[in-house]
């Protein structure tokens, strides 16, 4: 693993060292392109003007181009009649180079785009029903305790919810991790995270990072609830993503160095394909240094890469092809020395996990006229894994104190071998029929391939159980083979469509309605969903909307795995509502209250914990209010305060006991603040509380094996989520100090999750060594390093 790191090291020493030497003036150069979106026609008279309210010019054909001698960084706005003004914050100066900055304006009361685009117009938009939040390539950056990570950037918004510093995944409004739609590019993603936990099964609490490095995402769009029938197969929100585009012009380069390791982007011109740009990025972590740092020695070594290919051709005027190409691979490894620098003896299991994911595709976009886009994709999607678990077994007295450093270790206790594969095709189609009728429809297909082969080569003894499943006297609970063993081969073919029209029926009201079909093909089932949305628009601040829709989604494609085969999985469905109300609070200040409710049913449940076989058993309900108020940041200083409060709740099986959500908090607070001193210093700031998440009622039983050389305690599940763990909360700073070494733009910075070293419980577990219940959750987290642009 040195080896390697040495390797990237010197790759990116030596693409500097390239670089460098053709640096020599001190001004940078930067061509704005500005285009109304969807019609993709450019638009005149464009006023831009800088942080300080100077105007920069005004775009002729759609264009206008700069040359500034200044250092660091500009906020830039746009201005023009009958739009939504924009604005970009933190354009990078790189000097002598060509920066290409490329907007989209949208006309009031247009419908919201699909992702993809550079930048994005007002978040406040009055056409739209229900919020949507924008995201540029540097608010994600600079987003303080996100560490560049666009899952980290999201979670301080109303109703999102992750678990701190040690998990990126997010929750929303009182679903799941894996409930939310992603979109890369237009592809759909189910699995978008790094260490996704080191249970033998689905870790609840998702990934710790995602796989997209600082700087790669070019903007991500995200609704909470109430999207659009385009969008399914899940159904708590929707995020989509669109990666850097390359520049057209010249030759680009930016990393960073820090903590965990490094990340590297190349972006430019493909010289001798004419019309060709792309974008490059390669980032390795390791998180030996980091654990050295914090003392966390006893939680094991994990480590990742991410590589990624984007091209854009414009073929001709009416013709754009667009590639993609990611692979994220990665390893967790846990030996005997993790296990004995754990003091305490949590964690006794040792797990060797190596896991890959991939996605391909390509995107041709045909646009003959500003009232037709039809877009076409072909994709491939990957996820595989290849586990062992050991587990040590301690000597240890009543009291959990070892009475020797010997330890007797269980080899390849568990294996397993899991393959995904999906390969798909969209075709969707944008049609203008008359100045206030459009229509969206499109369907789509794919193969999806699993396989699942999973070993347990001798009993495992559990000291966790709920009551009533331990099958006798015993209080504790015995894994047995023949309940965990399986090797599952399953295909199946999935097909959805979609009809979308919207009608603006004054000029003040506009009406979207759809319709949404899919078939499984693992379940063999067909279901439809329908979808509406109002939005009015009191006056030119004030507007109000209220989306009501059906959603269904796919079961986890591991849990269709794990099943035998007269057991199929049906859909989980959920019926939803949003009440919304936006108003204006200024040119840069947004305010958004919303009120939603949910029914769910045909919820998946495990009747037995421990084993693999689910059943659709379950319902459930939720509620919530949301209020946000953000300010752009624009001249000195931005920020964001939401405030969420909600309740989700449960029922397992008909005629079952009610109880709250793994993921319902009551309460959820968040303020940000960014504050430019000036054109060289950045600091941003970051609160977030949470009540906190629900943990089971339970009591512990003593000696449980009856064997005083083997003292072990047991922990018996009384209730289901009855109490609460320790409310969450967490300050979070950022600092980047920008300087200039000769041409080359550096930024130095330290990004710290948890400045107050607060304990962060994620999930409540049980030390059958010493009879106590542990939270597993990290307290500080940081990082920092060097970025470099040139």
């Amino acid at each position: 693993m040195k080896v390697l790191e040495l390797k990237w090291r010197s790759i990116i020493l030596f693409v500097f060292l390239l670089n460098y030497q053709f640096l020599g003036a001190q001004k940078t150069e930067i061509h704005f392109r500005v285009k109304e979106y969807q019609s993709e026609q450019l638009l005149d008279s464009v006023l831009v003007i800088d942080n300080s309210n100077s105007i920069l010019g005004y775009s002729q054909n759609g264009f206008l181009s700069i040359t500034t001698s200044s250092i660091g960084f500009i906020d830039v706005k746009f201005k023009k009649y009958g739009y939504n003004d924009l604005i970009v914050n933190h354009i990078h100066l790189i000097p002598q180079k060509i920066i290409e900055v490329n907007i989209e304006l949208k006309p009031f009361f247009e419908k919201i785009p699909e992702v993809g685009i550079i930048v994005h117009q007002s978040e406040n938009n009055p056409s739209n029903p229900v919020s949507s939040f924008y995201f540029t390539r540097e608010e994600i950056n600079m987003n303080p305790g996100a560490q560049g990570d666009i899952f980290r950037a999201i979670s301080m918004l109303p109703g999102v919810s992750s678990s701190g510093g040690i998990y990126s995944a997010i929750s929303v409004r009182g679903q799941g991790v894996r409930d939310n739609v992603y979109m890369v590019d237009g592809i759909p993603c189910t699995e978008l995270g790094h260490l996704e936990g080191n249970s033998f099964f689905n870790d609840p609490n998702g990934g710790r990072f995602s796989i997209f490095a600082p700087r790669v995402i070019e903007g991500a769009e995200f609704q909470s609830g109430g999207f659009s029938a385009q969008y399914g197969r899940r159904s708590a929100s929707y995020l989509g993503l669109a990666v850097k585009s390359g520049n057209s012009n010249n030759l680009i380069t930016d990393g960073q160095v820090d903590l965990l390791g490094f990340n590297i982007n190349i972006e430019g011109p493909i010289k001798g394909i004419k019309n060709t740009t792309f974008f490059l990025s390669a980032r390795y972590q390791n998180f030996l240094a980091l654990v050295n740092v914090v003392g966390l020695r006893d939680i094991g070594l994990p480590r990742y890469g991410d590589f990624i290919f984007k091209t854009n051709t414009t073929l001709n005027s009416k013709l754009k092809l667009s590639t993609l190409f990611i692979a994220a691979p990665e390893r967790y490894t846990r030996d005997t020395t993790h296990v004995n620098e754990d003091k305490n003896l949590n964690l006794v299991y040792m797990p060797d996990f190596q896991r890959n994911k991939a996605i391909a595709g390509v995107n041709l976009r045909y646009q003959p006229n500003r009232n037709f886009m039809w877009k076409n994709i072909l994709y491939y999607t990957g996820y595989f894994s290849d586990i062992r678990v050991d587990k040590a077994i301690p000597n240890t007295d009543s009291l959990g104190i070892r009475r020797n450093w010997n330890l007797t270790v269980l080899e390849r206790l568990q294996e397993q071998n899991y393959q995904e594969h999906k390969w798909g095709a969209r075709s969707l189609l944008d049609i203008t029929l008359k100045p206030k009728i459009e229509l969206s429809l499109g369907l789509e297909s794919d193969y999806t391939y699993l396989y699942n082969k999973r070993v347990q080569n001798e009993n495992d003894t559990q000291f966790i159980y709920y009551r009533g499943q331990n099958f006798g006297p015993n209080k504790y609970l015995v894994l047995m083979p023949q309940f965990v063993n399986t090797q599952q081969e399953k295909r199946g073919y999935n097909h959805s469509a979609y009809l979308e029209a919207r009608f603006k029926l004054l000029d003040n009201l506009q009406l979207n309605m759809g319709c949404r079909a899919d078939y499984t093909g693992f379940s063999e089932q067909l279901v439809g969903a329908p979808r509406m949305s109002v939005a009015w628009r009191l006056n030119a601040t004030n507007s109000l909307g209220i989306a009501i829709g059906r959603y269904f989604q796919d079961p986890i494609y591991s849990d269709i795995a794990d099943q035998i085969k007269n057991n199929p999985l049906k859909m989980e469905r959920t019926d939803m509502w949003v009440l919304s109300y936006k108003k204006g609070l200024g040119s840069s200040w947004k305010l958004r209250v919303e009120y939603w409710k949910k029914q769910f049913e045909d919820l998946i449940v495990r009747p037995q914990a421990g084993y693999t076989f689910v059943q659709n058993g379950g319902t459930g309900n939720g509620q919530g209010l949301d209020f946000h108020i953000s300010k752009k940041l624009n001249n000195k200083i931005g920020g964001i305060v939401s405030y969420s409060i909600m309740e989700s709740n449960r029922v397992d099986f008909l005629g079952g006991l009610s109880y709250p959500f793994a993921f319902d908090q009551t309460h959820q607070f968040n303020f940000l603040v960014n504050y430019k001193v000036n054109s060289r210093i950045f600091v941003s700031l970051k609160y977030r509380y949470a009540t906190g998440k629900p943990s089971d009622a339970f009591i512990i039983h003593r000696n449980v094996l009856n064997n005083p050389n083997m003292f072990r305690y047991s922990k018996e599940i009384t209730g289901i989520n009855q109490t609460r763990l320790p409310s969450f909360r967490s300050l979070d700073i950022r600092f980047n100090y920008d300087f200039r070494v000769r041409n080359v733009a550096f930024t130095g910075f330290m990004d710290i999750v948890n400045v107050a070293n607060k304990q962060i419980s994620n999930f409540e577990n049980f030390n059958a060594y010493r009879g106590q219940a542990y939270f597993d959750g990290l307290a500080i987290f940081p990082t920092g390093g060097l970025k470099f642009e040139f």
